[in-house]
């Protein structure tokens, strides 16, 4: 989306039912609603457009004001094995992008039922510097180098063509990383210059694991954005008046709250969870924040318990508002927000329809499906996951289910 951004004034996204996908490529992980809600959550998009033909018309294409349709360099046919694209490609306004680099569906559902660990990062940082990871020493400071222009290109504003957010990261000792003993600053380093908090906004703060960064997530984040305007037009933001005296201050308008997203390392949290969560390691997770317009800034390797001493020292000073969602995926034994609650600046937001859909929810969708996803799987020539490696899952789950139980009735 990023590439096809970057091609033109507007993107329209197009978005296909469950059932166009279901007939003609197989069982989908998340429901059109869900779908919508992450292409609309996308910076770069500019419109969503659900229930789009799975071969793709020049009436319909025409019928939205495109001028071309952009895809990735890999093959896309529907039930029959006919080019999805071959009306488009015929009339000249098809465009070819290369496929994103990095994981896909398939690796994802590998992950989650063979149990593999092999994706989380132990250092983000060294990984970039070609420290960590796998290969040569050349091919790991290669690795980085492309890895840091991603984190750079995701960065972008709604254009994919000038700085957007910014990204730091942060360091502090394990223990502060973790739980919530340690009481310290830690330190910032920025890893992507980007747009800084305008006069008058409000500075706010959100941390999670962002896992499989789903429908929940987005939706907490845009529900966080809808609170803060809300207040904000209590208070004459949304006044002409004021609209203009930004626009003569700053040249332009912008809203009324700059949103900070922490994300936590893999090991902070598989510490919490177990099995092989997170599916996604910061890297990738990261990446997903990124790319949500909903968000102003990230912070990678962010700790698990917001302290009064990280809050205090953050990039952009104290934060007027620390927001938290209504469902935790997390197996507390104690409450990680005691000190923002403290300083009055603690929010949650209200209930919402995604707010069950987490990491833990959609792998339980890719077991509750797996014959599906193996005849997917068969079709697209990749190997097939044993009935073994799916029992060892299920027992892992259900083991770390135990566990949960325990801690929730240790807190109690």
């Amino acid at each position: 989306m990023l590439q096809a951004r970057r091609l033109g004034k507007e993107l329209l996204v197009g978005i296909h039912s469950d059932e166009a996908i279901l007939e003609n490529k197989g069982p989908t992980v998340m429901t059109l609603k869900e779908r919508v809600s992450a292409v609309d959550a996308c910076r770069w998009s500019t419109l969503s457009v659900p229930y789009a033909p799975y071969v793709t018309s020049l009436p319909w294409i025409s019928h939205y004001g495109c001028q071309y349709v952009v895809h990735g360099d890999d093959i896309s046919s529907d039930s029959s094995g006919e080019d999805c694209y071959r009306y488009v490609k015929a009339a000249g306004r098809f465009l070819v992008v290369k496929r994103t680099p990095g994981i896909s569906t398939t690796d994802l559902v590998g992950r989650m039922l063979l149990c593999t660990r092999g994706h989380f990062i132990k250092s983000l940082i060294g990984t970039l510097n070609g420290d960590e990871g796998f290969g040569t020493t050349e091919e790991r400071i290669k690795s980085g180098q492309e890895m840091k222009q991603r984190i750079i290109d995701y960065a972008t504003d709604e254009t994919g063509l000038k700085p957007g957010a910014e990204v730091w990261s942060w360091s502090g000792s394990k223990s502060a990383m973790e739980d919530h003993i340690a009481e310290e600053a830690g330190s910032h380093s920025k890893m992507v210059d980007g747009k800084k908090p305008k006069p008058g906004q409000r500075i706010i703060y959100v941390d999670g694991g962002f896992d499989l960064f789903s429908s929940g997530h987005i939706e907490f984040l845009r529900q966080v954005v809808h609170v803060e305007e809300t207040l904000s037009r209590k208070h004459g933001w949304y006044e002409p008046d004021a609209m203009k005296r930004r626009i003569a201050e700053t040249g332009e308008d912008y809203g009324p709250a700059f949103i900070i997203a922490g994300v936590h390392d893999d090991e902070v949290i598989n510490h919490w969870k177990g099995v092989n969560y997170p599916i996604m390691n910061i890297f990738e997770r990261g990446l997903c924040v990124l790319q949500c317009r909903y968000i102003n800034s990230v912070i990678f390797s962010a700790p698990f318990t917001p302290t009064k001493a990280y809050l205090t020292h953050l990039p952009y000073g104290t934060p007027d508002a620390v927001y938290h969602g209504p469902t935790s995926f997390m197996p507390l034994t104690y409450d990680p927000y005691t000190a923002p609650r403290a300083m009055g600046i603690f929010y949650e937001v209200d209930k919402h329809d995604f707010q069950n859909v987490n990491a833990g929810e959609i792998v339980q969708r890719i077991m509750r499906s797996r014959a599906l996803y193996e005849e997917r799987q068969r079709a697209k020539g990749e190997k097939a996951i044993g009935e073994e490696a799916v029992r060892r899952r299920e027992m892992l789950e259900q083991q770390a289910k135990v566990l949960e139980g325990k801690a929730l009735a240790a807190r109690s």
